[in-house]
């Protein structure tokens, strides 16, 4: 045989075996989650509760590390650069998929990240003021309808889950909406509450202290199943309107070239922590519904969630603002 080839043949068997060996020692050292967003938000709550039950099961400390700016782009650029070898992970959003439809440029490849783990969701809740005349999200369609400018749908920016929302309604159901962005969640939320805009939608977490103070009146999940800890209210699909479907999702991502058998100990260990009743059962009483599953699960997931996004934003022309 070609010396050159059993060289190469040699060195490939032991590059192979190196990798095998970090993986079976791995982890020796704490693990970060890098959360591209600021604390308190519910893709932070979701990050610290997969990170306070994953370090049980692995036996290392996992530390939450903030890098909010650029609509979560900051953070996953930090992770997208950072070296494979399963030390840090990437708190994941809707964002990582539809960033790199709508954006003009970005700062790394979409094939940079690659999906681990999913942690949970926060199901989005249709809102509108309390005093709104429609008490339901087919009186809300409706009315928009009649209404002769339309109705003015506040939204956390160009590409958050408000405004596919949004451009879903207008797109699949006729909905006659002007899509008004606002700099965040908490800024349209105001909104509502003041009476300035008809409807937005927002993350459970966020939506459901505020309909219990009587500050906003809810018209629907737009998850596929009722929210655990407000089950009177119905979902988009129950209502008539099965493509609006969609939520405040939380998952892990790695740097492309972490070791497989790196990234399913750590969808297992983020699977167990959703599987622990008090951790569990913290989630649900916050409006937050834990997942976990598979690293075959999230795959799948994401792949549905980009092709479906995709074809909203083709639709509707979302751009950049």
């Amino acid at each position: 045989m070609n010396y050159l080839v059993v060289r190469s043949t040699v060195l490939l068997c032991g590059f192979s075996a190196a990798i095998a060996a970090h993986a079976q020692a791995w982890p020796n050292k704490p693990i970060k989650f890098v959360v591209p967003f600021t604390a308190g938000g519910a893709n932070d709550l979701m990050a610290r509760a997969a990170a306070e039950g994953a370090s049980k099961v692995l036996g290392q400390p996992v530390v939450i590390d903030n890098k909010p700016g650029a609509g979560g782009s900051l953070g996953a650029e930090l992770v997208a650069k950072s070296p494979p070898d399963g030390y840090t992970f990437l708190i994941s959003a809707a964002g990582v998929i539809s960033n790199h439809m709508i954006k003009k440029s970005m700062p790394f490849k979409e094939s940079d990240l690659v999906p681990v783990a999913m942690i949970a969701l926060s199901p989005s809740i249709i809102v509108a003021p309390p005093n709104a005349i429609y008490s339901n999200l087919k009186e809300f369609v409706e009315a928009s309808k009649k209404s002769p400018d339309g109705f003015n749908f506040a939204t956390a920016g160009t590409g958050s889950t408000p405004h596919f929302v949004a451009e879903i309604l207008k797109s699949k159901y006729g909905a006659k909406l002007q899509v008004v962005p606002y700099k965040s969640g908490n800024e349209s939320a105001t909104a509502i509450m003041a009476g300035q805009v008809q409807a937005t939608s927002e993350a459970s977490i966020v939506s459901l202290p505020k309909i219990a103070g009587g500050k906003m009146k809810a018209l629907a999940n737009t998850w596929t199943t009722r929210i655990s800890s407000y089950s009177q209210l119905s979902t988009a699909t129950e209502q008539g309107f099965p493509e609006v479907k969609i939520a405040h999702w939380a998952g892990v991502h790695a740097p492309a070239g972490v070791a497989p058998e790196i990234m399913d100990k750590v969808a297992a260990a983020v699977d167990a922590a959703m599987k622990t009743p008090e951790i569990a059962n913290r989630l649900k009483a916050s409006g937050i519904e834990p997942i976990g599953g598979t690293r075959a699960s999230f795959n799948q997931f994401v792949g549905e969630e980009k092709a479906r996004l995709a074809a909203v934003v083709k639709v509707s022309g979302m751009k950049e603002d």
